[in-house]
């Protein structure tokens, strides 16, 4: 460990961020890096305990004491290297990923974690700036051929991994850039786009095909992956929970990834053909406490909306963990994010009764009313009533329903290769195998899982094709997750 007592000399301090003020006039990214000795002060918090939860507590099992005391040494070489053999794209996850292990820390037991997610993103950029990172192709080429549908996390993970082994790898992307997700679901604000190109040139560069304006099942016939050895299912939970009450159909209700799609897409300079969206001058209503929620209230805010609510229906999650959130697993707590520190009026424990409209069909207000909760012995809650007289009516112009995903999309592609879903709508693949009901086919992420965390998708990826790899080859050497690195 760099220094046996940094976890009682530092504070736990994370980068400081431009003004609420100053960040709400444009789409960049406002969180600054440390300086040099900051971050040495939060790499010397890390204990090197005896027993690491936090790898553990991390889905791609990051070997996270071994960086921070590479990190604190100044050896970035070295800690990139130990980075980048469990995270394809730290730079993603230290940006975007919710830190589970964090949650996981030793140290977090009676006092603040190690600041790992900000330790992660800094050496990733710092590798970049030294140019550790370059594209490698290899010269072993097996002769196989793999098709990659999607180019969310999961299908770049799959991608990059396959390449390595000599693979040849295409991606197939519906719309008209890779990234998936990250390109089109996360705002600007959060992960600038030049982050994805900077890691897309340098997988092309390896050899990997990008086919993008490619939606497979629909312009392109899913039969034309047949000429593919393997084929890898990466298209993510793209089916929004919907909100079916009375007025569902006035204009100015929306599903969240509607309008956050396209903005991205308004500051990407990429075209579309919808209706315009936009919260500028509106009461906004925000439903979903998520983080999908959460990206809504700070483009809003950025729109200059009048007003920007956010409701949620179950109650309001308490500020430390109960004992129903045993330390290390990842406690369901109250998160302020950066998007709510710029303006949003938040409430708990409210449904949503119907959407109100004017004479012409535009929203104008919205019924909601008060739930009381009643909780198990832990304090969870499990069932819920109306509190009587609490109905009542708010100004509402913009609603942005932001509820989760129910599944993958199952017309096209899904139907015309024939996979097999499981009970909630997914994918079915064998947990710990990956390959479907349909000789050849794989599937990986939150097509297979359910809606989750990027860093989950990231780790389906990797575990994919490593079984991919078994298929075609009878054996891989591509690692999984519980392998035992030589940094050397």
């Amino acid at each position: 460990m760099g220094k046996p007592t940094g976890f009682k000399e530092f504070e736990r301090a994370l980068p400081k961020k431009d003004p609420v003020a100053n960040r709400k006039k444009t789409y960049n990214e406002f969180v600054h890096p440390y300086s040099d000795d900051e971050l040495n002060r939060q790499a010397a918090r890390c204990m090197n305990c005896g027993i690491p939860f936090c790898h553990s507590g991390c889905p791609l099992g990051n070997v996270i004491p071994e960086f921070n005391d590479a990190v604190y040494d100044g050896k970035w070489e070295e800690a990139y290297r130990i980075l980048v053999s469990t995270n394809n794209f730290p730079e993603f996850t230290g940006r975007i990923c919710p830190a589970p292990c964090e949650s996981a820390c030793v140290l977090g037991i009676n006092r603040s974690p190690v600041a790992i997610e900000e330790i992660e993103k800094h050496i990733i950029e710092i590798a970049y700036k030294r140019e550790y990172v370059k594209a490698r192709p290899t010269h072993l080429k097996t002769g196989k051929r793999v098709a990659v549908v999607g180019s969310g996390p999961a299908g770049l993970a799959a991608a990059a991994q396959l390449i390595r082994v000599g693979h040849e790898v295409t991606v197939y992307e519906r719309d008209d850039k890779p990234g998936g997700l990250l390109r089109y679901g996360i705002p600007d604000f959060k992960l600038e786009k030049w982050v994805i190109d900077r890691r897309i040139k340098v997988m092309k560069e390896e050899g990997i095909v990008f086919r993008c304006n490619a939606e497979v099942g629909k312009n392109v016939p899913a039969a034309e992956l047949q000429a593919y050895d393997a084929i890898v299912l990466a298209g993510g939970s793209t089916i929004p929970r919907n909100l079916n009450i009375p007025g569902r159909e006035l204009k100015g209700v929306h599903f969240a990834m509607e309008f956050l799609k396209q903005q991205n897409k308004r500051v990407g300079n990429s075209p579309f053909e919808e209706e315009e969206i936009l919260a500028t001058g509106k009461h906004v209503l925000v439903i979903g406490g998520g983080d999908t929620g959460s990206d809504c209230v700070g483009t809003s805010n950025r729109h200059k909306a009048k007003s920007v609510t956010q409701f949620e229906l179950m109650p309001q999650p308490p500020q430390q963990r109960t004992e129903a959130m045993p330390w290390p697993t990842y406690p369901m707590l109250l998160k302020t994010t950066t998007s709510h520190e710029e303006g949003c009026e938040r409430h708990w424990s409210i449904s949503t009764k119907a959407f109100i409209g004017d004479d012409k069909g535009n929203l104008k207000a919205v019924r909601i009313v008060d739930l009381e909760w009643e909780r198990d012995q832990l304090g969870r809650p499990v069932k819920f009533a109306e509190v009587p007289g609490s109905e009542r009516e708010i100004p509402c112009e913009l609603a942005l329903l932001a509820m989760g995903f129910l599944h993958p999309q199952h017309e096209g592609l899904l139907q015309q290769l024939g996979v097999e879903l499981d009970e909630r709508g997914n994918v079915r693949a064998k947990e710990g195998e990956y390959q479907t009901s349909t000789a050849r086919v794989f599937a990986a992420g939150d097509m297979r899982r359910g809606q989750s965390l990027v860093v989950w998708a990231i780790s389906e990826g990797r575990e994919c094709a490593r079984k991919v790899d078994e298929y075609l080859m009878g054996y891989s050497e591509l690692e999984s997750k519980d392998a035992v690195f030589d940094y050397a």
